[in-house]
């Protein structure tokens, strides 16, 4: 891919400046919180025309859409369906879970009603049946999406009878099953984070990153759920890692660092090994799935994987090696089967790469969530150039 040249790029720049400023001008009659939308959009497209001059960029990455709001999840179904999830963080976004059209527009998945919550309108609005707050989605391989809900706007408090898993058929697109995880597995302050199903669909394995930490299993058939390992030490933070972004450590506007434990989780081809790292930590885990399959086991110990990093989202590929998404480099690595990590590629447009997902090309989709630059660790958003990218590893 050849990049644009020098002058080329500045006159982009200085054409985006005149249309902002000249859409600003004409912005007078408007109301302000849609002055506020269409000069945050025009800020992100200047943005995007200026970073072949301001960044590095490597031409394997490859835009598949951008996005007016924050993305985490995205997932891709075994005949190419790509979807994706806005979670209620720092907005009441107006769709939780969408599927992406070949335009690169957006629409509510499975529906307009799965979509309707809204955080003002908690009080009238079912939680049982509406996503409150998507965290993540993944498709099975097999016909069925599934939707994890923590059902925490803003990440605080749980809202009562809301934290779910959710399973779509992708032939009929409607609601096949919905998980309802009870109070005594996710309570107030938990946050169900990430899934991974079975192959042989029995089990689902979740992370929770809330308080206390720890793995949540799904029994598919009866549909009970149990916690493991919480607040145990392989699913919490670790207190001596510091989360980097941009050269510096990250903290929230009272000096606060993120304390985020158990995120990322991957499993392994054959369904026998589940593999996940808190997400302010440096150590990978793994553990059989047969010493999670049973509730209340004694005994459950899990091994060390491998010595990384801070990293979100984790996958693992066909050929046995472990994706991370690698926070503070604003990179995708790559933990090999010998232990050794070695860097896929590094791009500055990838501001906090959130989820993995294969295509069944064998391209790999990311989601870039930006979270160091949003309202948590800011005065307000500092870029929203909310993108899902794609590349061939």
């Amino acid at each position: 891919m050849r990049r644009p040249s020098l002058a080329h790029t500045l006159a982009l720049k200085t054409g985006t400046a005149g249309i902002v400023l000249a859409t600003v001008c004409s912005l007078a009659a408007v109301p302000a919180s849609a002055q506020t939308q269409t000069i945050d959009k025009l800020k992100s497209q200047a943005e995007r025309l200026v970073e072949p001059l301001t960044g590095k960029q490597d031409e394997r990455l490859q835009e598949v859409a951008t996005f007016d709001h924050q993305v985490t999840g995205v997932t891709v179904s075994e005949d190419g369906r790509i979807f994706v999830n806005f979670p209620r963080w720092s907005e009441d976004v107006a769709v939780s879970v969408a599927e992406v059209m070949p335009d690169g527009t957006i629409k509510p998945y499975p529906d307009d009603a799965w979509n309707s919550w809204r955080n003002v309108r908690m009080a009238e609005v079912t939680p049982q049946d509406h996503f409150v707050s998507v965290q993540s989605v993944v498709a099975d391989g097999r016909g069925s999406l599934w939707v994890v809900d923590p059902a925490a706007p803003n990440s605080e408090k749980t809202v009562k009878d809301g934290p779910k898993l959710v399973q779509i058929d992708l032939k009929s697109n409607a609601v096949k099953r919905t998980f309802a995880v009870p109070q005594d597995v996710a309570g107030p302050a938990s946050y169900l984070n990430d899934v991974r199903i079975a192959p042989d669909g029995r089990f689902a394995y979740m992370t929770d990153s809330g308080t206390p930490g720890g793995l949540v299993v799904v029994d598919l058939g009866s549909g009970k759920s149990w916690r493991v390992l919480s607040d145990d030490p392989s699913t919490q933070m670790e207190k001596d890692v510091v989360v980097m972004t941009d050269g510096k450590p990250l903290k929230r506007p009272d000096g606060r660092q993120p304390m985020f434990n158990a995120d990322g989780i991957a499993l392994s081809a054959d369904g026998k090994e589940l593999y996940w790292q808190a997400l302010t930590g440096k150590t990978m885990y793994k553990i059989g799935t047969d010493l999670l399959q049973q509730p209340g086991q004694a005994n459950v110990t899990p091994q060390k994987v491998a010595q990384t990093e801070p990293v979100d989202g984790l996958w693992m590929t066909k050929e046995g090696d472990v994706l991370l998404s690698s926070i503070g480099a604003n990179a995708v690595k790559r933990l090999k089967p010998d232990g050794k990590i070695d860097t896929v590629l590094t791009d500055t447009r990838l501001r906090w790469p959130d989820t993995f997902a294969e295509g069944p090309d064998g391209s790999i989709y990311v989601t870039a969530s930006h979270i160091q630059d949003s309202p948590w660790f800011n005065q307000g958003w500092t870029s929203k150039n909310f993108t899902l990218f794609k590349f061939k590893p």
